[in-house]
Order: C-alpha cells, then structure tokens, then sequence
C-alpha cells in the first residue's frame, strides 16, 4: 500500500541489536527516496544497545564516519495504524556508497546466506514463533515489570500462570483482535496465539514463508506494532529475555525445512526420521551452536532463560518431538519435515538468529557431518560436557569472536562489529554497582 502524499513515513534500518534507527520523512519524499534512498553514517548499525558509537569497530574515526546508503527493502510503504496522526513505514537496508552490500547490516548477513543456499539450488522455508509479556502500562515508566489489569476482566490484575487459557486471551480481546488487522495491513502472517506459562505471556506464531529475507521482516514488523499497539490501548509490552525471575523467559523459536529447484522438501524421505541431508543440517547446528550463542542470547538478561529446570535448552542437543533439547524434529506428515531450532531468546535480533541457524545449517550440509544419537527423554539429564552451551555472555562474545566458522559464513566484518559493540556493552554495565550490592553490603562491610 503507498503512502499518502501528507502522511508522513519513518525509514529505517535495524542496527546489531534489532533497535530501529531512522528518520522521519514526509510522504511527498517517498518517490525520491525509493529511487535514491536515504544516507546515514554505516557506524549507526554498530551502535550500542543505548544508540552509542563504538570506537572499536572501525566505523567511525578510521572512515570519517562515512555514511552507507538505506536502500527500501519493499515497494512502496505500509500504514503504522496506532499511530496518532497518519503515518507510513518503510523498511530498509544499508549498501556502502558504491552500491555493494554492508557487511555489518544485518539483514546483508541474512542476504549472504540465503544466496549461498541459491548457489547449491536451495530455498530455506522459514517461519518464526514469539513470545512476549504484555504488562501494566507504568512499566515502562517505573522500570519494573508488572503484569496488566484486565479491563475486559472485571478489572483483576493478572498474577498466576495460566497455559492455553482462552479466558485470558478473552479478556484481552481488543488488542489481540487489533494486532491481528494490523498484522493483515502490514502483510505480517500472524497465525496462532496461545497464553504461555507467565502470567501476561503469550506467543504468537507466523506462517512459514520460502524466503528468509521475508521472514525476518516481518518478525521486524511485528515486534513493533505489538508493542505499539499495546501503549495505544494503555499496557505495555516486551519481549525482554527474562523481565520476570521466577517466571518463563521470553523464547523466539525458529523453524524451517529446505526446497530444492523442483519444490520438493529435501529433508523428507517418506519416513519420520527424515533425510541424510536434515541429519547434515542437524550435525551442523549442533557444532555452530556455542559459536552463535551471542546472536542467539545478545545481552546480560539474555542468560537468565538458560538456567536448571527451565525450558530453554542448556545443551547442543536434538531429538524428535522432544521439547527439552535445542533442535527438535515435530511430528508431522513426512512432507512437512523440518527443523525446529529452541535456543534463541525473543530478545535477539531476528535477522541475525536467522542468519546464524541457517549458516550452521548450511555448514553441515556442504561438509556431510553427522550428528550423535538423537535424545529421547530429558535432554538435561545428559550431562555432557562437551555439548554445554556457554552461560556467561561475556564468554558467548569470545567463543563467537574466535569462530572461523561463522568468519566464513557470516562475514569477518560483521563479527568485527557485532564484537566490538558487545564488549562496549558489557564494560559499561560491569562499571555499574546494582542495588542488591549496595543493600547486601553497604552497611555491614
């Protein structure tokens, strides 16, 4: 849908950490944009998570600060429909001047990968699942997350875990029943929804589409319009890992099958067990799954899912219809064979989780590597410690700067980047004395 000539429209990119950056525009600029895009400095995808620049990833003083060109990703522009006055989306990426692709663009890491899945005559069908909290609407305010009162619910405030309930969702019919038409205007397939296992949780499933670019989009859109639709209607929403302690993380499952020239799914053999080619991919996985835990788990809060007894994966492992290990193959019709991949936390950047499982996949299928037994039962019981996944995120930044794997798959510069504006992040946070040392220690030391 183009935008109106008076609507304003924002054009934006989406930096290392999934935040939008951008500008603002009004619509009679859409046509020029479209032809010539809109410059910004290539730095902005480096930035910290706060928007700050990062010296060390040379963007900034070693280039002068050379601006990059963001390029509209799609024809015209979509609607922002809980916006206050009329106003437009585009969404873009980030070529350098002399038109070649920016290495440290997320989704032109996604892009590099697809292409090398077309150069062997494969196409990855993907699909994405998200869970989010919906909380009071002060939470944001205060900082501190509390779940939301339900008008529609005779005014009780939500307090106790409820999986699958249809009377919560019954409860909260007006904003699910706007994000699903807003989902429709924005062309984001949303499909299922369901309540999750905190109180105000709840995951929404997308449709699963033949082109990855596609997909990380629209889990772009989505993430955005959640959460402005919920300000509109007075709540608040988040998809921070772990915004609750005690409570279920925030978890962003990815799941995918691969299509050869033909349109035949190549990891169905008729059975259940699925193809050599799937035991490939899965072996792959498996061995880039510590390297890519920092794309999969990007900040501090991030590490809070993978504990004792919680439902995100601690282990490297994979099994059939088994939901305790990281790579499960479902249960369904020999046809729909796929992969589903449970590590990454809702939180992470969609472009550059896809990027990663798609690149580890990739990996064990150009190199024919074979995974382990496949788990049945408890996956954490396995005990094994060379499939442990780092828990630390200044360790994930480590494992992951050093991984010539993911060098050669995703790009040198991007790990350069991505590297250098993690471990900006964590210095700043480590400089920071929490409240818990203060209150444990000030005034008994």
């Amino acid at each position: 849908m183009n935008s109106k000539k008076d609507n304003e429209f924002d054009l934006f990119i989406t930096d290392l950490n999934g935040n939008l950056r951008g500008k603002r525009m009004p619509g009679s600029a859409l046509h020029k944009v479209k032809d010539e895009g809109v410059k910004l400095p290539r730095s902005v995808l480096g930035f910290d998570f706060w928007g700050d620049d990062v010296l060390e990833n040379g963007l900034v003083f070693e280039t002068g600060d050379s601006d990059g060109v963001c390029m509209p990703v799609h024809e015209g522009s979509v609607p922002v429909p809980w916006a206050e006055s009329p106003r437009d989306q585009v969404l873009a990426m980030m070529f350098n001047p002399d038109g070649t692709p920016f290495g440290a663009d997320p989704r032109q890491v996604l892009s590099g990968v697809v292409k090398r899945f077309k150069a062997l005559g494969l196409t990855p069908v993907v699909a994405t699942e998200l869970e989010f909290y919906l909380m009071d609407g002060k939470s944001e305010e205060t900082q501190r997350p509390r779940p939301p009162i339900l008008i529609e619910g005779h005014g009780r405030r939500l307090s106790e875990t409820d999986c699958y309930s249809i009377d919560e969702m019954d409860c909260l019919s007006a904003f699910f029943t706007e994000v699903r038409e807003v989902c429709d205007i924005q062309g984001v397939p949303a499909d299922t929804i369901i309540s999750e296992l905190g109180p105000g949780q709840f995951e929404i499933n997308l449709n699963h589409v033949p082109d990855p670019m596609q997909a990380g989009d629209q889990a772009i859109m989505f993430k955005r319009l959640v959460k402005g639709i919920a300000r509109k209607q007075g709540y608040a929403a988040t998809f921070m890992a772990k915004p609750y302690a005690k409570k279920s993380g925030n978890g962003m499952h990815v799941h995918f099958s691969l299509l050869d020239e033909a349109g035949n799914n190549v990891f169905d053999n008729g059975g259940e067990e699925g193809t050599d080619v799937l035991k490939h991919a899965v072996a792959g996985l498996m061995h880039t799954m510590a390297d890519s835990m920092l794309t999969f788990a990007p900040h501090m809060n991030s590490y809070r899912r993978f504990m004792a007894g919680a439902h995100a994966p601690t282990y490297a492992s994979w099994g059939y219809e088994n939901r305790t290990v990281a790579i499960r193959i479902p249960e369904s019709p020999p046809i729909a064979r796929r992969i589903e991949h449970r590590v990454a936390g809702a939180d992470a950047n969609p472009y550059l989780v896809l990027a990663s499982i798609l690149a580890g996949a990739l990996y064990g299928i150009e190199n024919k590597l074979l995974p382990p037994a496949p788990i049945e039962g408890d996956a954490n019981a396995e005990n094994n410690d060379k499939l442990v996944l780092p828990n630390k995120w200044d360790e994930s930044t480590e494992i992951f700067n050093k991984s010539d794997v993911l060098k050669e798959y995703l790009g040198e510069e991007f790990i350069r980047v991505y590297t250098a504006a993690k471990r900006q992040e964590q210095k700043k946070l480590h400089e920071q004395i929490s409240d818990i040392e203060y209150e444990a220690y000030l005034g008994l030391l």
